[in-house]
């Protein structure tokens, strides 16, 4: 695993922790951790597209990374509609007026999980 590889998979590593330990919490803070879980997937597809010679876009899009993903892999596409939920997160949820649901983090962090074990086999990296 090159260098910037490793460090987008540290990057994922503390937003996926930091999801985990705020969804153990009471009361439950549903905006960071579908915040934090959007930018584990995120650094996780930014990875893998580094380990693979792919440029990855400054994007929070994680459908648009998916797409230029799709060249390495074909099975990624069963993420798509995953991806495109957990994209809103980046940035909507972040501002006032919009407050994610505990069933919305709680699908978030399910989602993460799914896709961080998908991208972590991909990279050669423990499950």
């Amino acid at each position: 695993m090159n260098k910037l590889t490793a460090e987008w998979v540290r990057k994922a590593e503390v937003d996926w922790q930091v999801a985990q330990r705020l969804a153990a919490e009471k009361p439950r803070l549903n905006d960071p951790i579908c915040f934090h879980c959007q930018q584990a997937v995120e650094k996780y597809l930014k990875a893998l597209m580094q380990e693979n010679g792919l440029v990855a876009q400054r994007t929070h899009n994680l459908g648009a990374l998916l797409t230029q993903m799709l060249s390495l892999d074909q099975s990624l596409r069963r993420f798509r509609l995953r991806l495109d939920r957990v994209t809103d997160y980046a940035v909507d949820y972040r501002y006032p007026g919009i407050h994610a649901t505990t069933r919305q983090s709680q699908s978030a962090i399910k989602t993460t999980l799914l896709i961080r074990s998908e991208l972590r086999r991909l990279l050669g990296l423990p499950v």
